[in-house]
């Protein structure tokens, strides 16, 4: 058995139960070929592997607009910080990537302010809808296709341990309707992703099971499985089935719910600028814990359908888990907009094997009578 040890009751996050039809089955394809379809070889890698990658997905004029709204989104943060006396310096001159690492060395926690302000813009919400985009995902998860609640920008920053994301799946930050649904990840490169600055890590063939492994919480933030774990739970090598994924810019790699996953560390001197987008049969549950729902993108009974954009902007999930923690603790205020701490109902399901601002947010005085 694993070293890490499973008990229910300090583990209620694991089941100890497979679906692996769920995520190894191919469904059927569409009969009309429709723009951005990926080959057949790319769909049947997906289910045999938990993810496929595919290069040239988007051309430069279709990512350009992502990037753009990167950088306002930065500039909001910048005059945010500005405005309340935190930094000093707009740092305007600089690109993107410049300017959001200048800002994150004068006030640490620019990035995450970034990540939890997830503003869908709506050159966000066009590459979520896009219909390539669709088409692809539609030869994994089948022609009823929504957007799950949970999307997220990926600025990958350099030696930032808080964008060093360790070894997990998606799902472990679910609730368990999760592990029984095909919920297909579009991770979308807005530059070139390389093992220098970043890039994706998958465990090949991890998801064959359909088994949420044991996580422990928390790594910064962050879920994490021992590199243990995967081998002795799942007879991962990790010679032969961790594979790197370098992927250029307008590249996706698509992926599920249930194959374990990283990013490498950013050693280089800029950003990697990436987005996750996430997408499931919305007759499924949306699998977070009954707080957050998905909408309807696109279904053949409903050919005319316009997606609820407006619903969808008010299930944030930050400030959704922001009112629950303020609901749990009596701490914090649901407007502090300089919040950085990251949490969520995940850190209720794994054991607590490491202590930070973030466990303590959400715990409260919890984190004393566990370390006891």
């Amino acid at each position: 058995m694993a070293s890490v040890e499973v008990n229910p009751e300090k583990y209620p996050g694991f089941s100890g139960v497979g679906h692996p039809e769920v995520f190894t089955t191919v469904p059927p394809q569409p009969t009309e070929k429709k723009p951005g379809q990926i080959p057949e070889e790319k769909v049947k890698e997906f289910f045999e592997n938990g993810f496929t990658v595919v290069e040239g997905f988007f051309n430069p004029e279709e990512i350009q607009p992502c990037l753009v709204s990167y950088s306002r989104l930065v500039d909001e943060i910048a005059q945010k910080l500005y405005d309340s006396g935190r930094i000093k310096n707009l740092y305007k001159d600089l690109n993107v990537s410049d300017r959001l690492i200048a800002l994150e060395k004068e006030w640490p926690g620019a990035v995450l302010l970034l990540l939890k302000l997830n503003k869908l813009t709506p050159e966000f919400r066009d590459l979520y809808q896009n219909e390539k985009l669709l088409n692809a995902i539609e030869q994994l998860i089948g022609p009823e296709i929504g957007a799950s609640p949970v999307w997220n920008t990926r600025p990958k920053t350099p030696a930032h341990r808080e964008t060093d994301v360790p070894w997990h799946q998606d799902s472990a930050y679910f609730d368990d309707d999760s592990y029984k649904t095909l919920i297909a990840t579009a991770w979308v490169a807005f530059v070139d992703a390389t093992p220098e600055n970043g890039c994706m890590q998958y465990v090949k063939g991890g998801q064959k099971k359909g088994l949420v492994v044991v996580h422990e919480c928390c790594d910064n933030f962050y879920l994490t499985i021992k590199e243990e774990e995967l081998v002795e739970r799942l007879r991962a090598n990790p010679e032969t089935d961790f594979i790197t994924c370098p992927v250029k810019a307008g590249g996706v790699i698509f992926f599920s719910n249930m194959v374990p996953h990283r990013s490498v560390p950013n050693r280089s001197d800029h950003i990697r600028f990436a987005m996750d987008l996430r997408y499931q049969s919305p007759n499924r549950p949306w699998g977070f814990f009954g707080k957050s729902s998905g909408i309807l993108l696109r279904s053949p009974s409903k050919p005319d359908h316009v997606p609820d954009w407006e619903f969808y902007s008010t299930q944030g999930r930050y400030d959704i888990i922001k009112d629950l923690v303020v609901e749990k603790t009596g701490k914090g205020e649901k407007n502090d907009e300089f919040d950085t701490t990251l949490n969520g109902p995940h850190m209720d399901r794994w054991k607590i094997v490491n202590h930070s601002v973030h466990t303590e947010a959400y715990f409260k005085g919890k984190a004393d009578e566990q370390k006891a």
